[in-house]
This record gives C-alpha cells, sequence and structure tokens, in this order.
C-alpha cells in the first residue's frame, strides 16, 4: 500500500525577515494563547514585537536561521529509508514553511493509499501535538484529502524510543564524569519547554508525560542512581508556569554545588531552544552562578535508534488501523487528563 507518512513538528524561520512572522504564527495560535481572538490579535504581536531584537540575535547564532527544517528532512529521509516500500514522508511545520496545507496538497498529488499522522513530539500537549493535529484536518479538508488516517498520538513511554534516549544519556554522563574533577556531584537536569499552569490544570496531559518519560530513562541508564530533576524552560508570558524553572534549577545547582547534565527530554531535534537557550544563554547562566560543571546530553536528531524506533512505531500504528493509537495501542493517560485527544476522540465516536 502506498503509505504517506505526515510528520508534525513547531518549524522555524528560514531566514531573518521569517522571524517576526514565525512568533506572530505562533503567539497567535489559540492553543497556546486562550484569549479571545481580538484579545490574541494584539497579544501575538505584542509579544513577538517585545523580543523581537533578541530573537534576531539569537537566530543569527545558528547562521540567521532555524536548523529544525533541515533536521527534520534528515529525520523524514532516514524514516522512509529504513522503512522501505511504497512510504513517502511528508513534514508539516505549524508555524513555518512548509506549513500543513503545503502538505497536504503534496500528499493529495501523490495520492496514497492511508496517511500515518506521526509527531516530532513524544509527549502529548494540546500547545503541540493537539495543536498540529486540528491544523491537519483543516488542511486535508480544505485541500479535498480523504484518506484512511492512523493518528499516532504519543510514545514517550515506547520502550525502544526510551532506550534511544537513555543511550544518549549514558553517553553525556561518562562525558561529565571524564571532564569533572573525581568526587564531583551530578545532577541531570530533564529540561522539557514550559507551558503556563492553567492549561496543565484544564486538563493536558503533558507534565505528567514528560515526568513518566524522565522515569522511564533513568530506569534504563547504567547509572541509575545518579541525582535527577525535571524541569520546564522557555517561558513566554506573565502567567505562572510549570516549575521548577530550568533557570532555577541551574541556579540551585550553584548553591548545592553540584555539575549539572541538562537532558532536553521533550525535543528530539536541535534548535533555538538547545543550541541557544541551553547551550550559550544557560550556560552562561550556570557560569553566574559558580556551577561546577555543565555539559548537555545530544537529542536523537537523525540517530540510527531513534529513527528505529520511529519505524517501529510507525508499523504497528499503520497495522492498528484507521483512528487513534498510542505507542501501546490504547488510551495511556489518567482520567483527570480530560484533554487527553482520547477523551475527544472517543466523544466524537459516541456523538449522535
Amino acid at each position: 500500500m502506498k503509505t504517506a507518512i505526515i510528520l508534525f513538528n513547531l518549524g522555524g524561520p528560514d531566514g531573518p525577515d521569517a522571524v517576526k512572522p514565525f512568533r506572530v504564527n505562533l503567539f497567535s495560535d489559540k492553543a497556546i494563547i486562550r484569549a479571545p481572538i481580538f484579545i490574541r490579535f494584539w497579544l501575538s504581536r505584542l509579544i513577538a514585537a517585545s523580543s523581537a531584537k533578541q530573537a534576531a540575535a539569537n537566530y543569527e547564532l545558528m547562521g540567521g536561521k532555524s536548523p529544525l527544517l533541515d533536521l527534520t528532512q534528515q529525520q523524514a529521509s532516514a524514516l522512509e529509508a529504513e522503512l522501505g516500500g511504497e512510504v513517502k514522508t511528508f513534514i508539516a511545520m505549524r508555524y513555518w514553511h512548509p506549513f500543513a496545507k503545503e502538505a497536504a496538497e503534496q500528499v493529495k498529488a501523490w495520492n496514497p493509499d492511508r496517511i500515518l499522522l506521526l509527531p516530532l513530539y513524544p509527549q502529548f500537549s494540546t500547545t503541540t501535538t493537539g495543536s498540529s493535529l486540528t491544523d491537519w484536518h483543516e488542511a486535508a479538508a480544505a485541500a479535498g484529502l480523504a484518506k484512511p488516517t492512523t493518528i499516532l498520538c504519543c510514545y514517550f513511554d515506547d520502550p525502544d524510543y526510551v532506550a534511544s534516549i537513555a543511550v544518549l544519556v549514558d553517553r553525556g554522563i561518562a562525558e561529565a564524569k571524564a571532564a569533572l574533577p573525581s568526587g564531583t556531584r551530578l545532577r541531570l537536569l530533564f529540561s522539557a519547554h514550559g507551558l503556563p499552569e492553567s492549561i496543565v490544570t484544564a486538563g493536558d496531559p503533558y507534565q505528567a508525560q514528560v515526568e513518566a518519560n524522565t522515569e522511564a530513562v533513568m530506569a534504563r541508564l547504567a547509572d541509575r542512581d545518579v541525582e535527577h530533576l525535571v524541569c520546564y524552560q522557555s517561558r513566554a508570558t506573565p502567567q505562572k508556569w510549570l516549575a521548577p524553572s530550568t533557570i532555577e534549577a541551574i541556579e540551585q545547582a550553584g548553591r548545592d554545588q553540584v555539575a549539572v547534565l541538562l537532558v532536553p527530554i521533550a525535543f528530539v531535534s536541535d534548535h533555538i531552544e538547545t543550541l541557544v537557550e541551553l547551550d550559550i544563554e544557560n550556560r552562561e547562566l550556570a557560569a553566574h552562578h559558580k556551577v561546577p560543571g555543565y555539559f548537555r546530553a545530544a537529542v536523537p536528531n537523525a540517530d540510527p535508534a531513534f529513527i528505529r524506533a520511529l519505524a517501529g512505531l510507525a508499523r504497528r500504528a499503520l497495522t492498528h488501523g484507521p483512528g487513534l493509537c498510542s505507542a501501546v495501542n490504547g488510551r495511556v493517560c489518567d482520567a483527570k487528563h480530560k484533554d487527553c485527544p482520547w477523551t475527544r476522540y472517543r466523544t466524537e465516536q459516541n456523538a449522535p
């Protein structure tokens, strides 16, 4: 069967002129700024303008653009090669080209027998996978694309995915210990993109999945006794966000005189939040607070073990057939997470 696999990701500006519109698109998303449209229109432009110079300067550190599309294309090509057969991957970015609209038109022209929606977000959030799903469904409808579609909601607990991350963390631990003076304590900081607390309180399962993902990785490490902490980065609005922040965790490491290894647990590709926020800004913060050592574990990018894990997930999801599935087929979230996609899917399925 001709199978189209749609890879969802955030997207990023492809040049200096794209920085502002990318950020406006990001903060205009009703899944992120949960306010009436007229407030969101004003607020998105205010937020984008308030740090425009800093954002532009940060992208300049990466050559004037985000590397995310290039890295996602590498992942897409590697996944195609791993799966073989009549499989073609397409990329649908949420906030910059190629948008879902472009991907849907390409998929329709290729005319597959079936479609798999595969997010490059291991943990489900209404602000990432949920937003991309809404965007895709609207784009597919506008393109007149109607094919049997399987949706993979999350895979934070997939054993092969977890193992691929654990290998990268083990490598980071070994490199950190080799560079540190003997006897220096090391703490793993599992840093995930933050969310306003109100979104989690409303029923988003993201925080629970990040924490479960972290514990699954810890259980696979060679050194399971190493200290660890989950923290959250990239606060963007004045609301109260998930805590502790990565900044707070680094400051605490300075007070405790413990070295840190940052593990970007919610990211599978390098982009501004790893290459600038973690590697430059937070490294400078650690030096300012006299943290005795600052290291970062690699993200998967096109690491072969990660690509094999994605391929396994794709095969099992396609075997499941059309509809919603997870890494373990059924729902993995506690019932208290009302924004788990399984709640919405079942509600829609049972509607008269």
